[in-house]
């Protein structure tokens, strides 16, 4: 969204959250508010050998609340997942949602609520505002600085017949709290860190660039951008640096915030048809992807990309082929140092897999914010360029 149009009316959508370290804790309080009687607690095999799950555990039967736990989430959390994570909630008659872990258990959990609460098959809720009964009450903990799911109106689920992911987009899933702990990404691995770092670059750049981007949703993008290019690099250099990580989990919070009310783009759209296809990490297509929509969006929002590229320490005053140029090395140089160096290649993609994969980004929703529309060889391009 251009200057001229700066004053056109938006609306933000945010969750409460407490932002800090030990605010895991508050787990059980925050369940009694709602009076929970028993909690379906959702998590994934890493977070519960890491102990943020029993933690979260020991929190609310602090709190004389009992729990059961649903950890049979993978990666790229599947339709299936969350029909089954809805029959254990009926089960065993639960009344409240608490999701600990990073994007896959909190986007499961919110493919949870909807089914509860509303019936049928997750995949029913694609679009915009399609969920039309609330969800049970819902209280997340990440422990990942990236994804931001615990404070977005998005969920993104795979359908696993077509192998496309879906997003899912209503103020419904919107989570009641989000207790945000930065120490939950002490026991990150070196691997997952650099990746959902990535990932908090790429919300802040769409969402940024996006043609629903507003004042307060650029002032949180840009804040965003900053600090990635501040600290990123400080957490993979010294994993336990608590200052750095804490940083990281505020770019985390504020590029979720912006993109949650400005929505995505290209990258997404593109990441997602990878996703649902192949399984492939989700930070890690985005990191690859970036560079090559931002060559591609270039044109159409140059002073942005300009901006941009000032808060990531490069010379934002650029424009042209210049510009364009120099924003996709300062990526390329970030993902690089991060160690991030994987194409489409080396994970296991062969060219005759992208017009397939370009139909699937092509009505992916993401797209409808991207500030330039492509045609289906625009995106193969990209596509064959991140090869």
């Amino acid at each position: 969204m251009g200057e001229s149009v700066s004053l056109q009316m938006r609306k933000f959508v945010a969750p409460e959250f407490v932002f800090g370290w030990g605010s895991i804790d508050l787990a059980g309080q925050y369940a009694a508010n709602f009076r929970a009687r028993k909690v379906l607690l959702v998590t994934d095999p890493g977070v519960q050998a890491a102990g943020w799950a029993e933690k979260v555990g020991n929190s609310l039967a602090g709190e004389g609340i009992a729990y059961t736990v649903f950890e049979d989430v993978t990666s790229n959390p599947k339709d299936f997942e969350s029909a089954a994570g809805a029959k254990r909630y009926h089960e065993e008659k639960c009344d409240v949602i608490v999701a600990v872990g990073g994007g896959s258990p909190m986007d499961c959990a919110k493919g949870i609520a909807i089914l509860v609460a509303n019936g049928g098959s997750v995949l029913d809720y694609e679009g915009v505002d399609m969920v039309s009964v609330p969800p049970p009450p819902m209280i997340f903990i990440p422990t990942t600085a990236g994804t931001s799911a615990d404070v977005s109106q998005f969920a993104i689920i795979t359908d696993t017949t077509r192998k496309v992911k879906i997003a899912i987009v209503s103020k419904a899933i919107v989570p009641d709290i989000s207790l945000i702990d930065p120490q939950t990404t002490l026991t990150k691995p070196g691997s997952l860190t650099a990746a959902t770092g990535m990932d908090v670059l790429t919300h802040a750049v769409e969402s940024y660039v996006s043609n629903a981007s507003s004042p307060v949703t650029d002032l949180h993008a840009l804040e965003a951008v900053r600090i990635v290019a501040s600290d990123l690099l400080k957490v993979i250099d010294d994993p336990k640096n608590a200052q750095s990580r804490t940083r990281m989990m505020l770019a985390s919070l504020l590029a979720g915030l912006a993109f949650s009310n400005a929505s995505l783009g290209m990258v997404h759209a593109m990441a997602h048809a990878l996703g649902g296809s192949f399984d492939l990490p989700h930070g890690d297509c985005n990191a690859l992807l970036l560079e090559y929509v931002a060559s591609f969006n270039y044109d159409a929002s140059a002073a942005r990309y300009g901006k941009i590229l000032g808060a990531l320490g490069g010379d934002g005053s650029l424009g042209g082929r210049e510009g364009k140029i120099a924003f996709a090395h300062a990526v390329s140089s970030l993902r690089e140092r991060v160690g991030l160096r994987s194409r489409l290649r080396d994970m296991g993609l062969k060219k005759e897999d992208f017009p397939h994969l370009a139909e699937f980004a092509l009505h992916d929703i993401c797209l409808v914010t991207n500030p330039k529309m492509p045609k289906i060889n625009d995106i193969i391009g990209c596509y064959e360029r991140a090869y």
